[in-house]
């Protein structure tokens, strides 16, 4: 249906995706709906914010894994600046783990992207109305594998042990001293059920814990 033939009330959505062509495809296979715009596209999520404060979208579509922010930090951030916008995150990753976090961070539904668009369509129609909207198999996965084990000082532990970095690095960025941050690392460690700090980094990405 032409643009200017749409439905008055239209439901306004903002796309983040870093793929170039798969933001590309989903909104143009979005707009091929006749209730739904695409108002504004963003490929990294430290652009997410400051587009919803623009376009006012309805609902915000999120990928996960986006250069700055991640689509999960960006959720909780529209959940404070912009409560009116209902987000549905949308990713590659279906981890139990993401989909707590989502939840945590105020996300009304999480899809992965394997699933037709049509189903995309009635998920973005569905969270509007106030529902939740998650992947059941993703749904089953999360509740049989429980809550993270990690703390969140834990985390930031792990996160910032990317690229090598020493203890020394470590303790630097986040303002501890280097036998709290071992202490922090241990614990990790002992927790995921790892080796070493890095293999720990690892286990709790594929978790979705980080």
């Amino acid at each position: 249906m032409p643009r200017d033939h749409r439905p008055v009330k239209c439901v306004r959505v903002l796309l983040a995706e870093d793929q170039g062509m798969m933001r590309g495809a989903l909104a143009l296979l979005l707009g091929m709906e006749e209730d739904l715009e695409v108002v504004t596209q963003v490929a990294s999520g430290d652009a997410i914010v400051d587009a919803a404060l623009l376009h006012r979208p309805d609902v915000a579509l999120l990928d996960i894994e986006l250069p700055g922010m991640s689509g999960l930090d960006a959720a909780a951030e529209l959940r404070r600046q912009a409560p009116d916008c209902r987000v549905l995150i949308l990713t590659t990753f279906g981890r139990p783990g993401y989909l707590r976090r989502a939840m945590e961070a105020g996300a009304a539904g999480f899809l992965v992207k394997d699933g037709p668009v049509e189903e995309l369509a009635e998920a973005i129609r569905r969270v509007l109305t106030g529902e939740r909207v998650i992947d059941p198999a993703l749904a089953a996965a999360a509740l049989s594998a429980g809550p993270s084990p990690l703390t969140a000082r834990e985390c930031d532990v792990l996160k910032a042990s990317v690229d090598g970095a020493t203890v020394a690095d470590i303790a630097g960025r986040l303002h501890l001293s280097e036998s709290t941050v071992r202490n922090y690392l241990s614990s990790a460690i002992g927790k995921t059920g790892t080796r070493n700090r890095m293999e720990a980094m690892r286990e709790a990405r594929q978790q979705g814990w980080l």
